[in-house]
C-alpha cells in the first residue's frame, strides 16, 4: 500500500524528546478495523465542527477547527505512531548530530503541490523560518532554538539549532507544522494571502468548495504521493453551532463521526452506549487539552495576587469536571496536563480547594470590602465558543463569584471576536477557554507563562500578560535541557511558582474522545488520530 519510509534517529539528546516509554492512553472501543476485514475504497465522510474557521491553514493559527481541517490538505515532515514514535511523511529519513544541533532531513522526491509544482527543501526552509517561527502561536517557543534551515539540494533540509531542543522532534506533524508552498507565499503578506482560505498543499485531500460559515468540502488528491491513499473520495465538514444539534446529526446518520469532543460530554457517553456506535480515546497524544481561565494582570484589581487566590478558592474545579465535562477529565492541579509525564507533579505545588470563607477573607484583606448590595467590584468573563463547555462553565463561575461579592458579566461572542477581544484588543478581565497543552510542556504550556510569548494579536499565547523572570529562566532551561532528570526538576519548580503567582487557573485536564458510527473504520491508527490526514479512514458500507 504505502511506499516505504526509512528513518534514522540515533542521538540520545533527541531520544529524550520521543521517549519510547511514553504511556499510551486507554481506549474503550478501538476505532480501527479488524485485520480480516477488506478495505473498501471510495465514499464520502460527513462530519461537523465548530466554530467556523478563520483560515484553512494551521501554520498561522492554533485554533481547533483549523487544526482539524488543515492536516487533510497539508503534510508535515513526520508523523507519529502510538507512544510518539516518529515515522516518515514528507521526510524519508533524518539524522541528528552528536551535539543535537544539526538535524538533517532527507525529503521525498516524488511530491507535488496541488497546483502541480514540485515540493522541495525551499518549502521547508520557508515554512519554518518565515511562518512557523513568526506567526504560529506555539511556533515561537517550539522553534526558538532553530536559527536556520540549510538547503544543500532540493531534497535535503538541515535544521541548525543554537541549542538542543528535545521537544522540537515531537512537533513536526501536519497539524503542528504543516509545510506551506514557498512559491505561493514568498514575498506576500503571509496573514492576508488568499491561499489561507484556498489551500494549496501536498496532502491527500484538495479543497473542492468552501462556503464561509457553512461547510468545507475536500476531495481526493489523485496525485497523492502515498500510493493507495486517501481511501475516501470526499470529506464534507459542516459548521454547526449547537452541540445538541451536532449530537442529533450523529444519531440520525446525517454525519458519520464526531471528532475533537465536538458534542457535549454527556452526549458522548450516552451515544457511546447505544448500538451502532464506537468511542475511541486514543489518538490524542499530540493534543493533550485543558480548560483554564486567564486573569488579565493588566487589570488593577486582578493584578493583586490575593484577589486571584480568592477567586480560585471560590471555584470547585471538581464540580466543573464532574458536571460540565461529565467526568471526561481530571480536575486541574498545575499548569501542566496530568498526562504530561514524567514532568507533571503536585508535590509542593499550592492548591486552592473550595473555601468561600477564605475567599471572602482574602478579598477583605486585599482592600475590597462589600459595598451596598453586597458586591465588592465587577468583572467581565469571556468564555471561548470552542465546544460548549466553557460557555456552560461560565454560568457556574458567575454564580460562585457572586457568593464572594464579585459581580460577573458573561460576554459570549463568536470565535473570531473572542480571539480579537482577548488577545488583540485585550478588553477582557477573565478568559475561560480550552487549549492544547502539547505532548511536551515546551510545545503547549510554555506559551501561556513565558513573558516573551506576550504579543497582542497572537491567539492563545500569554493572555494574562504574566512576567516573572525566574519562570522565564526555568522554562527556557527546560526547553533545551537534554538531561531528563534536570528537566523534571525545572518543571517541578516552575509548577510551584506558577501556581503561587496564579496568572492562570487550571480548571480541567480534558480526556478527549472520538465517537463514530461503527461502519467508520481506521479513523484512529496512530498518536495523531483525527488531527492527522484521515487518509487511512474508510467506510464499511
Amino acid at each position: 500500500m504505502s511506499k516505504s519510509n526509512s528513518m534514522t534517529l540515533n542521538r540520545r539528546s533527541f531520544l529524550a524528546g520521543v521517549s519510547a516509554s511514553a504511556l499510551l492512553p486507554s481506549a474503550l472501543t478501538f476505532g480501527t478495523s479488524a485485520a480480516a476485514e477488506t478495505v473498501k475504497m471510495g465514499g464520502i465522510l460527513h462530519t461537523t465542527m465548530w466554530p467556523t474557521p478563520t483560515y484553512l491553514n494551521a501554520a498561522i493559527t492554533t485554533a481547533g477547527t483549523e487544526a482539524f481541517l488543515s492536516p487533510k490538505m497539508f503534510d508535515g515532515l513526520l508523523g507519529y505512531d502510538y507512544g510518539m514514535k516518529p515515522k516518515g511523511s514528507l521526510a524519508r529519513e533524518w539524522n541528528v548530530s552528536e551535539d543535537g544541533q544539526r538535524i538533517t532531513f532527507k525529503l521525498r522526491d516524488d511530491v507535488k503541490w496541488h497546483d502541480g509544482e514540485p515540493f522541495t527543501a525551499k518549502d521547508v526552509a520557508f515554512t519554518f523560518m518565515e511562518v512557523l517561527k513568526v506567526f504560529h502561536g506555539r511556533g515561537k517557543t517550539t522553534f526558538a532554538a532553530l536559527s536556520a534551515v540549510e538547503t544543500p539540494d532540493d531534497h535535503t533540509a538541515v535544521f541548525v539549532l543554537d541549542k538542543p531542543s528535545p521537544a522540537m522532534m515531537r512537533a513536526l506533524d501536519s497539524r503542528e507544522s504543516p509545510i506551506l508552498p514557498a512559491h505561493i507565499y514568498e514575498g506576500t503578506d503571509i496573514m492576508a494571502n488568499p491561499a489561507n482560505v484556498k489551500p494549496i498543499g501536498t496532502g491527500p485531500f484538495k479543497l473542492a468548495a468552501y462556503e464561509i460559515g457553512a461547510n468545507v468540502v475536500m476531495e481526493k488528491n489523485p496525485d497523492y504521493w502515498d500510493e493507495g491513499y486517501p481511501r475516501l473520495d470526499r470529506m464534507v465538514v459542516q459548521f454547526i453551532a449547537d452541540g445538541s444539534t451536532r449530537a442529533a446529526m450523529l444519531e440520525s446518520g446525517e454525519v458519520d463521526a464526531i471528532f475533537f469532543n465536538m458534542i457535549p460530554a454527556q452526549d458522548i457517553l450516552r451515544i457511546a452506549a447505544e448500538p451502532g456506535f464506537v468511542m475511541e480515546k486514543r489518538g490524542f497524544e499530540t493534543m493533550l487539552s485543558s480548560q483554564q481561565m486567564d486573569f488579565n494582570l493588566d487589570h488593577p484589581i486582578l493584578a493583586k495576587k490575593e484577589v486571584r487566590h480568592a477567586i480560585a478558592h471560590a471555584i470547585d474545579t471538581k464540580w466543573i469536571t464532574d458536571n460540565i465535562w461529565y467526568g471526561l477529565g481530571k480536575p486541574g492541579k498545575t499548569p501542566l496536563h496530568a498526562g504530561q509525564t514524567p514532568f507533571f507533579t503536585t508535590e509542593g505545588v499550592p492548591a486552592y480547594p473550595l473555601d468561600l470563607e477564605k475567599a471572602n477573607a482574602l478579598l477583605d484583606e486585599a482592600g475590597y470590602p462589600r459595598k451596598n448590595g453586597g458586591m465588592r467590584f465587577s468583572l467581565m468573563l469571556d468564555p471561548s465558543p470552542w465546544g460548549t463547555e466553557s460557555i456552560n462553565a461560565s454560568s457556574y463561575v458567575r454564580e460562585q463569584l457572586r457568593q464572594i461579592g464579585i459581580a460577573v458579566t458573561v460576554r459570549t461572542q463568536d470565535f473570531a471576536l473572542f480571539v480579537k477581544t482577548v488577545y488583540t484588543d485585550r478588553k477582557h478581565d477573565l478568559a475561560l477557554y480550552t487549549a492544547a497543552m502539547g505532548v511536551d510542556p515546551t510545545i503547549g504550556v510554555q506559551r501561556f507563562y513565558d513573558s516573551h510569548s506576550f504579543k497582542p494579536g497572537v491567539g492563545f499565547s500569554n493572555g494574562a500578560h504574566y512576567d516573572n523572570p525566574k519562570v522565564d529562566a526555568l522554562l527556557e532551561a527546560a526547553a533545551t535541557e537534554v538531561d531528563e532528570a534536570k528537566r523534571i526538576e525545572d518543571y517541578a519548580e516552575f509548577q510551584r511558582i506558577a501556581m503561587e503567582d496564579l496568572p492562570v487557573l487550571k480548571i480541567t485536564d480534558i480526556e478527549m474522545a472520538t465517537i463514530a458510527a461503527d461502519y467508520v473504520k481506521d479513523f484512529t491508527v496512530d498518536a495523531i488520530g483525527a488531527a492527522g490526514s484521515l487518509k487511512q479512514l474508510w467506510l464499511d458500507q
